[in-house]
C-alpha cells in the first residue's frame, strides 16, 4: 500500500491517497475488485474500468441524494507494518465521475463497520496524516 498526498477536504474528513485493492459486493452477492485511490474515516474513493462501473451502477447513472446504491466493501489496512487487518464495511455508492474513456471513480460513503474496522481505519488515516506533516 503506497501513501501519497492529502487532497482538499471536500468531505468532513481529510483523505489520504493510497493504492490498494478493494472488493465491492453488490446486494446480489456479485463481487468486483477495484483500486482504492483515497481513503478517509467516512468513505473511500475507488477507481475502476467502465465494465466494472457499469456493473456497480446501472446505465452509469450517477446516484442522486436518497437513491444511493448499497454495497459492502472489503479491504485491508496495515495496523503495524507487518500486520494488515481486514476491514469489512457496509456503505453506499454516492458519487460517480468519469476520468477517462475507460476509467471511472466511485465514491463510497461508509455506513457501518464490522468489529473494530472503524478504529483501524481511523488509526491508519491518522498515522498517514501525521507522517505527511513531519519535516523531511
Amino acid at each position: 500500500m503506497k501513501a501519497a498526498t492529502v487532497k482538499p477536504n471536500l468531505r468532513n474528513q481529510q483523505r489520504v491517497d493510497i493504492v490498494s485493492d478493494i472488493v465491492i459486493e453488490k446486494p446480489d452477492g456479485c463481487q468486483l475488485t477495484c483500486k482504492i485511490s483515497n481513503l478517509s474515516r467516512t468513505g473511500v474513493m475507488v477507481c475502476c474500468n467502465q465494465k466494472t462501473a457499469d456493473q456497480l451502477i446501472p446505465r452509469l447513472q450517477a446516484p442522486t441524494p436518497g437513491n444511493w446504491i448499497d454495497v459492502k466493501a472489503h479491504f485491508s489496512v496495515p495496523v503495524v507494518a507487518t500486520q494488515p487487518v481486514s476491514i469489512f464495511a457496509t456503505g453506499h455508492i454516492v458519487h460517480l465521475r468519469r476520468m477517462a474513456r475507460d476509467e471511472f471513480q466511485l465514491g463510497i460513503q461508509f455506513e457501518d463497520f464490522e468489529g473494530n474496522g472503524f478504529d483501524y481505519v481511523d488509526r491508519y488515516v491518522r498515522k498517514l496524516l501525521s507522517d505527511m506533516r513531519k519535516p523531511a
